[in-house]
Formats: C-alpha cells, structure tokens, sequence
C-alpha cells in the first residue's frame, strides 16, 4: 500500500488538528479541514489505510484517530514545512537577556526561563562542553617555606587552585625555572597527552622539585574533569500540566521527576551533540529519545547545539507532548542559536 499525495494529505490535517485541540480527529473535522472535496466515508477508507500503515491510531473504540510516534516522525521529516518563521515574542526577548547578562550562567539560566516562558514547554540549556578540553597555562606562586600555590587554568576558563607542600625554600629563579618548564610541556596539552614519557622526563628536568610535579599532576587532572562536567540549567515543568494528556497525577509526578534527573538530560544532550547535522536540529519523538525513561515515552524533544568560539558545544532542549508545535519550536530554536553563536563569536571569554 502506498502513501500518495491524498493519504499525506489527509495525514497532515490529522497532526494539525489534534496539535491544536488534543482531542481525537474524525472524518467528519478532515472533511472540513481540508481542500480535497471528499466524503466522509471515502476519508474514512484513507485513515483506515493510514491505520493499517500505522501512521495513525484509534485509541478507544467509536474515537476519532491520533497520530503515532510513526506518523509524527514522517510530518517532522516530510511534511512539516521548511520555512522558518521568526518567533516575534522571543526575539524582541531575546535581545534584552542578552544584552543585561553579563555571567554565562546567569545567561544560560534566562534563556531556559524565556524558552519555557513563551513556547509553554519545558526546557533545558547546558554549559558549554570541551571535547578533550587543555591545559591554558599554569601559574607556581611560593607562599611560604614550605608551599607553593599552583594556579591551573584549562579550557573554559576553569580554574583550580592547588596547594603543594614542597619542604623546602624555592628562590625566585627557581620557581620561575619551573613555571617555565611546567608551561613548556603542559600548555596545549590534553588529559591524553599527559603520559608517563612526559611525566618522567620532567621529573628529570625539575631535579630535587620532582615531587612539586605530583601535585602540579593531580591538580591538572581534576581541572580537566571539572572542564568536562555539564551544568544543566531547566525551567518550565509544570508546563506539562497545561496538557491533558500530560496531566494526570501521577504521571506528571513521575515526568516532573525524570525531567530533574541530570544524569538523563546529560545523556541526551551527548547525543544532540554526537548526532547534530548541518540543520543543527534533532527531534527525539517518544521512544526515540535516549533518555530511556517510561515516564519520558509520552514526551518530544527537539534539540539544538550552540557553539563559543573557542569549539565549546552546548544544548538546548525543549519537551513538550508529541502533538507539540514542531514548526515554531525549530523555527525557535534555530533562530535562538543562531543568535547565541554570533553573541558568543563576538563576546570576549
């Protein structure tokens, strides 16, 4: 059986429909829905067809039909149009959070309650990510006889402060002999470049202050750990309840919980970024997703990637029932980013 043009058709009017009322949609609604001039019965046939296609399902008998997780997936690929329409609200928004916020975080935080604010989804936003993040440089200041401060700094701009016990007096010539040997090998280094061939021949090199290198080490390592974390920043939950069948009692408990487990939304974004193409979108539609959550089987998810300039990706994530407005939340989301990347580009770190 194929999909022609009248079943795509009559297709798409069901999806548009019931986004817009969440109620069951009949042959009845299609036939005055749409411009294909056809009966009731004939568009009865059709949707049977679409149900046995398994675009479309009845979901109690003497209902009208609803899409599928199917049957969404081929409006988002080929029916839904690819014309971007500018989410007026957001961009007169937009511009004032941006412009007032001078904190990344306190940026990344406003943008996940806008989003969630003027789409009626819930959202998430992470902090940018490094892949394989580097060391910038590395700073030894003596504090007194006996420690040194060594102050670390890798990509992002994460820092870590790492007191060193060194028992013994260090002259100005020979901490900075050290800073330099210390900056020659580690800058530009990643976790992977720090190797036991490395270590060993700067133990040579530093002498009697090879054991100052152990926590120059340590201190590099947990840096870099703390470069790769993800913040995730979320708002809007209590938006599910504004949809009925997101509504009830426990199942929206059990939403509001796995949409706060980190651990899951830090899975989700690893795949956004892992599988982020050149339309920079990705639309997760139930099972799709990789959170693997029963509680998340009733939700959509459409991600988008925003990129500083130095490489760092992050994600943004809006969720949403599967009869969500798909058309304005990637038109949303690539307006969005496209804005976030050219502030980032522009904005010094």
């Amino acid at each position: 059986m194929e999909l022609d043009d009248r079943k795509l058709k009559i297709l798409k009017a069901i999806i548009a429909n019931y986004m817009e009322t969440g109620e069951p949609v009949g042959s009845r609604t299609i036939s005055k829905y749409t411009d294909l001039n056809l009966s009731s019965a004939t568009i009865r046939n059709e949707m049977a067809d679409l149900e046995e296609l398994g675009y479309i399902v009845q979901p109690y008998t003497s209902a009208g039909r609803i899409p599928t997780d199917a049957g969404y997936r081929l409006y988002v690929d080929k029916l839904m149009s690819d014309k971007d329409e500018e989410f007026a609200e957001l961009k007169e928004t937009r511009n004032e959070l941006l412009e007032r916020v001078d904190r990344l975080e306190e940026m990344l935080k406003q943008v996940a309650r806008v989003l969630a604010s003027n789409t009626q989804y819930a959202t998430m936003i992470t902090s940018p990510h490094y892949q394989d993040p580097k060391v910038k440089f590395v700073q030894l200041s003596q504090v007194d006889d006996d420690s040194m401060l060594a102050v670390i700094v890798v990509d992002g701009n994460v820092i870590k402060n790492k007191m060193i016990n060194v028992h013994q007096e260090l002259v100005n010539d020979e901490v900075l002999k050290l800073n330099i040997l210390i900056n020659t090998f580690l800058q530009g280094a990643a976790l992977h470049d720090i190797n036991i061939e490395m270590i060993e021949t700067m133990k040579q090199q530093a002498g009697k202050y090879a054991g100052v290198l152990e926590g120059i080490f340590q201190g590099v390592i947990e840096a870099i750990h703390e470069a790769e974390e993800l913040e995730i920043y979320t708002s809007g939950g209590t938006n599910f309840l504004k949809y009925p069948e997101l509504s009830d009692a426990t199942k929206a408990t059990k939403l509001l919980e796995a949409f706060e487990d980190k651990k899951a939304l830090n899975d989700l974004a690893d795949d956004a970024i892992n599988k982020a193409d050149e339309n920079n979108i990705q639309i997760y539609i139930g099972d799709e997703s990789p959170v693997k959550s029963d509680d998340m089987q009733d939700l959509s998810v459409v991600t988008a990637t925003y990129q500083l300039k130095e490489g760092a990706k992050g994600t943004i994530g809006i969720f949403g029932p599967k009869r969500m407005d798909y058309k304005k939340v990637v038109s949303t989301l690539k307006s969005l980013t496209e804005e976030l990347d050219d502030i980032f580009s522009k904005k010094k770190e």
